[in-house]
């Protein structure tokens, strides 16, 4: 029998279930299009067409394709930065540690770093703005990992925090770098990556430990 005001039922979904439905559909072709070709050589046709959902439903959930962008960004962003709070309450001031499950994390879908770091430059200032949120809410994970560890004597915190900022706007850079040159699905490539972001965050924090 269907609730009130859950309007009629189709394949078992009420019309709030298939509106959530075609947005994931929906998320999950911008995911693949976007990672494959960047933001502007796809079209909001093209997005319909590979998720089976009409034009019409598109513009009901998103006024536009940058908002689509924005959408799938601040997602993929919220899942890594929580599966890092995750890997940070298990190994605690083990920062190489942090560092390894950060990166299998990120390529465990290489699409997820395509979005996230190669594709996401110049789309747009919506998408820039959520680039820089994304990297002041890494800088406060990286901070608590620090000051969990061996905390710097001579910093206080919002000079720990700018240097945290710069740590993670470096970290992101070798990441885009990376992209560019490497495979994330091949695991030599993975782990070259993990060594690269070690040694960098190796010579940060002899930095920030020199008196």
């Amino acid at each position: 029998m269907t609730g009130r005001g859950t309007g009629r039922r189709v394949r078992g979904l009420d019309a709030a279930q298939r509106r959530e439905q075609r947005r994931s559909d929906l998320i999950s072709a911008a995911l693949t299009l976007f990672a494959e070709r960047g933001f502007l050589h796809v079209s909001i046709e093209e997005l319909c067409q590979t998720a089976f959902v009409g034009t019409k439903s598109f513009y009901e959930l998103f006024d536009n394709k940058e908002q689509c962008y924005l959408a799938l960004f601040e997602g993929l962003a919220a899942r890594l930065l929580g599966d890092m709070a995750e890997a940070q309450s298990r190994f605690g001031a083990d920062n190489d540690r942090l560092i390894a499950a950060f990166v299998h994390r990120l390529t465990e879908d290489p699409r997820v770093p395509s979005v996230l770091f190669r594709r996401s430059t110049a789309v747009s200032p919506a998408v820039e703005a959520a680039r820089r949120a994304n990297r002041r809410s890494a800088a406060t994970l990286v901070v608590d990992a620090w000051s969990a560890a061996d905390p710097p004597e001579s910093f206080g915190v919002a000079e720990l925090t700018s240097v945290a900022l710069g740590f993670v706007g470096g970290m992101f850079e070798l990441i885009t770098d990376w992209l560019h040159e490497h495979d994330p699905s091949v695991p030599a490539d993975v782990t070259r990556l993990v060594e690269d972001l070690t040694r960098f965050h190796a010579t940060v924090r002899r930095g920030l430990d020199t008196p």
